[in-house]
C-alpha cells in the first residue's frame, strides 16, 4: 500500500527540489527536452526519471487540487459503477474518465479527479479502492 507524507524539505537530499525545478521548466515551456531540464538544474537524467513521478510541491492554491489514478477493471456489470461511488462518497468529483476496450476481460481505466474537498486521505481512498470487487493495480499517478 501506497503512503503518503508531506516533510519538511531540509531533510530531503538536494536533488529532490532539482527535479522538481527540471519538471517545472519542462512544464512551463522554458525548456523543450529532459536533457536540457536536467543539464539546467544540474542532475543526471537518471535521477530525474527515478523521482520525477512521485515528488511534488504541494499546490499554492489548495481549493484546485486534483489527482489522477489508474486502475484494472474486471469487465464486468457494476464495477466501474462502484469505484466512481466509493471515489463520490470521499467527496472527490471526477474530472475525467478514460477507459480502453477490455483485454483478457480487464480494461485499464484512468480517472482525474478533484481532491480539494475530499474527506479522507488519498492513502485511504486507494485502499479502499483496491479492496473494490473487481479492481487491481490501483496506483496514484500524479497530484497536483
Amino acid at each position: 500500500m501506497e503512503k503518503f507524507y508531506i516533510v519538511d524539505s531540509s531533510i530531503l537530499p538536494d536533488v529532490v527540489e532539482k527535479v522538481i525545478e527540471a519538471r517545472t521548466l519542462i512544464e512551463n515551456g522554458e525548456v523543450h527536452q529532459v536533457s536540457e531540464a536536467v543539464k539546467r538544474v544540474g542532475i543526471s537524467r537518471g535521477t530525474y526519471y527515478k523521482y520525477k513521478d512521485v515528488v511534488f510541491r504541494p499546490s499554492q492554491d489548495v481549493s484546485k487540487r486534483k489527482a489522477v489514478i489508474s486502475l484494472m477493471l474486471h469487465h464486468e456489470r457494476g464495477v466501474l459503477s462502484e469505484v466512481l461511488a466509493r471515489i463520490s462518497n470521499a467527496e472527490g468529483s471526477i474530472l475525467t474518465i478514460n477507459q480502453n476496450i477490455p483485454i483478457h476481460n480487464w480494461a485499464s481505466v484512468v480517472i482525474s479527479l478533484d481532491i480539494s474537498n475530499m474527506v479522507e486521505t488519498l492513502d485511504e481512498l486507494t485502499g479502499d479502492l483496491r479492496d473494490l470487487r473487481g479492481v487491481s493495480d490501483v496506483k496514484l499517478v500524479s497530484v497536483e
